[in-house]
């Protein structure tokens, strides 16, 4: 396992991957870098069993190997991919469900920064949630990687988006990709400013931070509204007033993505290709990349992380040029 610092991120030799049954292998061209690889590297988030130890949650690059029993692709297509772990790496085994082509028009680089911010923010926001047009939906960190993909695929679907942020510059970012309530949380009330721009509440809450914002996100939520926490950087405890919820018919979802079984992965990975994909090949979603960084770089990936002064997708990039077919 691998821990603090982020020093300790460092580059080593290990044996290739083979494609079992099912599986593909992926020349990797780059990997995402998500907060929960910080996470694991603080050694709060182990690997699931059988999956590489190191971190890296997606990739894109080239389809390098097939498995027995694979059919619909072949060694030299663009793909990327959602990951149990391992990313962070110049090759990696994937079961196929997993794998998507690279969207027409996005650079096989960039492509990295697409399967798990898509993957989330559909299962969670439209899968689970059900936004619906005209609804409002309220993002925790609308900055983030999930917080900018959550942007524009709501307005996609014609929902309005209010979202959170810690800066002017981030809260612009967020405003150019189509949030129309703009919320500072270092110095304003997301309860009191989400009421005055829609006096029923929001719609859909998507949370990043956990137990101190869970009683107003109780609070900021319409009449059968919906709240879902993906993460809990702020904590994991805290109350439930069952009462208010009773009377608001409010529901609270909690989930996570990584530890989920290969056929629940498929099946969302699926869906993202039918309802996502189509969104990026007309120009109406983009990956959005902060920075790129060698793969050599990890550790520095993992400050600019820790820091959170980014806006939208972290990138390690290996270099490598698409396999010989």
């Amino acid at each position: 396992m691998i821990v603090d610092p982020p020093g300790s991120l460092v580059l080593s030799e290990v044996p290739d991957p083979v494609a079992g049954p099912g599986e593909v292998v992926v020349r990797v061209a780059a990997a995402g870098v998500n907060r929960a690889d910080v996470v694991q590297r603080l050694g709060k988030y182990p690997s699931p069993p059988g999956a590489p130890p190191y971190p890296g949650l997606e990739v894109s690059g080239w389809v390098s190997a097939l498995g027995p029993g694979v059919s619909g692709w072949q060694v030299g297509d663009a793909v990327c991919a959602l990951l149990s772990g391992g990313g962070y790496a110049e090759a990696v085994a994937v079961p196929v469900g997993q794998v998507l082509p690279v969207p027409q028009g996005v650079p096989v680089e960039d492509a990295a920064a697409l399967p798990e911010v898509t993957s989330t923010v559909w299962s969670n926001v439209f899968t689970l949630a059900g936004l619906r047009p005209g609804e409002l939906l309220l993002v925790h960190g609308g900055s983030s990687g999930i917080g900018t993909m959550a942007i524009q695929l709501a307005r996609q679907v014609g929902a309005r988006v209010a979202v959170t942020a810690g800066s002017p510059e981030k809260l612009q970012a967020c405003a150019a990709l189509g949030a129309q309530l703009l919320v500072d949380y270092r110095g304003e009330d997301f309860v009191e400013r989400v009421r005055a721009f829609e006096p029923a509440g929001a719609d859909v809450v998507l949370d990043v931070v956990g137990a101190p914002y869970l009683s107003r996100n109780l609070d900021v939520l319409a009449v059968d509204g919906r709240l879902v926490v993906i993460a809990t950087q702020g904590g994991a405890k805290a109350e439930l007033d069952l009462g208010a919820m009773m009377r608001k018919r409010v529901s609270v979802h909690a989930t996570t993505l990584r530890a989920r079984p290969a056929e629940e992965k498929a099946a969302i990975v699926a869906s993202v290709r039918d309802h996502v994909w189509p969104l990026i090949v007309d120009g109406g979603v983009r990956p959005v990349v902060h920075e790129r960084f060698a793969l050599a770089d990890a550790a520095r990936a993992h400050e600019v992380m820790e820091a959170s002064s980014h806006v939208g997708k972290l990138l390690l990039l290996t270099g490598a040029e698409p396999p010989t077919p």
